[in-house]
């Protein structure tokens, strides 16, 4: 159990039936009535944000989230293998339920599995990751211009804008939360 006066981002709770990770949470105490909480929660399951208020003080249940160290193997139909670290189990994950972290993936990256009672709930991704550029627009010769970009296309599928120095067959690090080019890969 745990209070809503102890939330915090990232907490996980149980909450009608679903699971839900604290985005954002406000503490609330005006000078008429009593204090409640704000807040923003994920559901763990759908992906979904639900705004919720709760009165201060309330306890609920705290959801048990295991995450497991695995290998992103390789696409077998719409599933997605990957095998853990330590036991070499392997498992399959919808690409329905993982679309948007494919973008990132790479055969034999390791990345955490997020687990709730043996129900697969997603993957982690780290906060960078380094993508190939396999096609991009040539950049205007002797275009000096600040932040000028160009769209290029990596070998995951996403497209994204780079500097205009940026060529093909070259590595770049993108920021997983924004989906935006970062730096150069060294």
């Amino acid at each position: 159990m745990v209070s809503t006066n102890d939330f915090k981002t990232g907490l996980t709770i149980e909450y009608e039936g679903n699971i839900y990770s604290v985005i954002e949470f406000q503490h609330v105490k005006p000078g008429k009535g009593s204090a409640f909480v704000r807040t923003k929660l994920r559901n763990l399951r759908t992906g979904s944000v639900l705004d919720k208020t709760f009165n201060a003080g309330v306890n609920m249940n705290q959801a048990q989230i295991d995450k497991t160290s695995m290998q992103y193997l390789y696409v077998n139909g719409d599933m997605n293998v990957f095998m853990n670290m330590e036991t070499y189990e392997q498992i399959e994950i919808p690409t329905e339920q993982i679309k948007y972290e494919l973008n990132y993936l790479t055969e034999g990256m390791t990345i955490s599995v997020i687990t709730y009672e043996h129900e697969i709930l997603g993957v982690e991704l780290p906060d960078k990751v380094t993508l190939e550029i396999v096609e991009t627009a040539g950049g205007a010769r002797g275009n000096t211009a600040s932040n000028a970009t160009k769209e290029a296309l990596t070998n995951t599928g996403l497209r994204l804008l780079v500097p205009l120095f940026i060529e093909q067959g070259e590595k770049v690090i993108v920021s997983t939360a924004t989906g935006k080019y970062d730096t150069r890969a060294k």
